[in-house]
């Protein structure tokens, strides 16, 4: 397939396009490269990176590139992140996501894949959620997943030849190109390794689920790939029963991991986030089964920290920190650009610092050492 990834440079997307490649599909990446591009240096000619907005790109790309599937990861990610600036949130995530949408059903795309998230259950009512238990999400990122949810179905519904299927991902956890050190599996190994000492917010006694960022892929491809009548105008719930675990439990397998670290509690107020999610569907449905543990990413996220795979200081590894500097680089390039330059003078070609443009850039899937 010529598969088009909406955020494929991101946390997933930067293990999901390498994925696509290795089966054979051609993949075009639309990401706007906030947080560096994976793919630098690609001559395969299989694998195109346009510098895009979701909200701006160009629309010929469906057409130029013969796209007939769309995977959709990109938006603003993690709760702090989206309340940052709530209207730019809604702008992307949802402005964008719709407008995402709107071209791919235009250029006669088939199948239409998005990225939702299980913290669409917010604060669950029991335990074992399936895909048709009530949705309450308690944050500005839940209640735009849920919203995007419901735009993606209506379309569906109208043109049933547009095959929508949605994925409520757990929390993710593991490798990637792109690191990720806010993510509880994640940023717990951090700060157990950097400084003995996990912080749990919250009381610790939420339930979350989690997965695999490997296994996230899989799901996607299982999704784009597998037969219409069994994914069009479905939601799967992605992640296994035994990744279901509450906070302060996944606090102490880090802990037991990395002897010598303490676990403590921060004095906030209860996580009003708590949701425990059953995922028989997709593998009854799908045949898809979650191959990773969370031991698993412990133990290969603490490795990459060890062997020095990973810079834990490395700013683009925390998307809030890494948003705040563009904003704060955004503001200083308005208020101190003459002719949108800082330091250059004009003489020299090419576009200026200040100018954001779409463009096409060569790319090369990067893998991880294991």
């Amino acid at each position: 397939m010529n598969v088009l990834v909406a955020g494929g440079a991101g946390y997933i997307g930067s293990v999901l396009v390498p994925a696509l490649l290795d089966k054979g599909h051609k993949v075009v990446v639309v990401d706007r490269l906030f947080f560096g591009n994976p793919y630098a240096g690609d001559t395969s000619g299989k694998l195109v990176v346009v510098r895009g907005d979701i909200r701006t790109f160009d629309a010929r790309v469906f057409r130029e590139h013969a796209i007939d599937g769309v995977i959709d990861v990109s938006g603003i990610s993690n709760d702090p992140s989206c309340e940052l600036e709530p209207e730019l949130t809604r702008s992307v995530n949802v402005d964008g996501g719709k407008r995402l949408a709107s071209l791919a059903l235009a250029a006669g795309v088939k199948r239409f894949v998005y990225s939702s998230s299980c913290s669409v259950y917010g604060h669950g009512e029991g335990l074992g959620l399936t895909e048709t238990s009530g949705r309450h999400p308690v944050s500005l990122y839940a209640r735009a997943k849920a919203e995007m949810e419901d735009v993606l179905f209506e379309m569906h519904r109208h043109t049933k030849s547009f095959e929508v299927v949605a994925l409520r991902l757990a929390t993710v956890y593991g490798l990637s190109p792109r690191m990720r050190f806010d993510l509880a599996i994640n940023v717990m190994t951090k700060n157990a390794y950097v400084g003995r000492k996990i912080t749990v917010d919250g009381g610790g006694r939420q339930w979350r689920p989690f997965v695999h960022v490997r296994d996230v892929a899989e799901a996607f491809i299982t999704a784009l790939t597998a037969e219409g009548k069994k994914v069009a105008g479905e939601i799967f719930n992605v992640g296994s029963t035994q990744n279901n675990v509450q906070i302060l439990n996944l606090a102490f397998r880090v802990r037991d991991a990395i002897p010598g670290t303490e676990v403590t509690h921060a004095p906030t107020d209860p996580d009003l986030r708590d949701y425990n999610v059953a995922f028989e569907k997709i593998q009854q449905q799908l045949g898809f089964v979650c191959r990773r543990t969370l031991d698993d990413g412990i133990r290969e996220v603490l490795a990459a920290l060890k062997d020095g795979l990973v810079d834990p200081d490395d700013r683009r590894w925390y998307t809030l920190r890494q948003y705040l500097f563009l904003r704060e680089a955004e503001h200083a390039m308005r208020d101190m650009a003459i002719d949108q330059r800082l330091l250059t003078t004009g003489m020299t070609e090419g576009p200026s610092p200040g100018e954001v443009s779409e463009m096409t850039v060569p790319a090369t899937p990067v893998s991880l050492r294991r």
